[in-house]
């Protein structure tokens, strides 16, 4: 099945999930197990609405940050969960580049919302890509540089804990010998 169909269907599982105020995943789990008259959700609207549920706060809080008009609890519904679904694809999902990100949420805003929806959701998808991606990124960079220094220092570590117990060793090898020797010394 095409990604547009699991768009589509994502969004309706996240907008009725809203509509009825229920977790997002319960839903889906009902969905999963009993699909109705649909045929089953496709594997990547699956992954669409987890991932929207797993970084829901996260999402809302961009959202809420990049958005200039309306807070996030105040967009129609159908809108916000269309940013919802493009603001995941932009951050979480690296196999949707942003433009196809940005252009799969506009086709669903001309179909399913007012005529002021699709310039909206451009715009703010637009402002994530530009604004917040790259500080994630640059966020996610200096982490993984420090993750690197850590497990090098770990290693270094290591390596100076297993010369400083060679060293030890050979001490303690030696106070047995020195001990001999001196034993010998006082019997003759």
């Amino acid at each position: 099945m095409a990604r547009s169909t699991a768009r589509k269907r994502a969004l309706n599982t996240l907008y009725e999930a809203d509509e009825k105020g229920q977790d997002i995943l319960s839903l889906l789990d009902e969905r999963i197990a009993h699909p109705g008259a649909q045929t089953p959700l496709p594997d990547y609207a699956i992954e669409i609405v987890r991932g929207v549920a797993e970084h829901r706060r996260d999402i809302d809080g961009v959202l809420n940050l990049r958005s200039t008009s309306w807070k996030v609890s105040r967009m129609a519904v159908v809108d916000r969960n269309i940013l919802r679904i493009g603001v995941w694809e932009i951050l979480f999902n690296d196999d949707v580049p942003d433009m196809v990100a940005i252009d799969e949420a506009l086709t669903l805003a001309k179909s399913l919302s007012d005529a002021d929806s699709p310039s909206f959701i451009h715009g703010l998808l637009s402002a994530v890509c530009s604004e917040e991606k790259p500080l994630r990124e640059a966020r996610r960079a200096e982490e993984e540089a420090e993750a690197a220094k850590a497990a090098e220092a770990g290693e270094s570590s290591d390596s100076s804990d297993s010369a400083e117990s060679g060293e030890s060793d050979g001490e303690t090898a030696q106070e047995p010998s020195e001990a001999a020797d001196s034993a010998e010394t006082q019997t003759a």
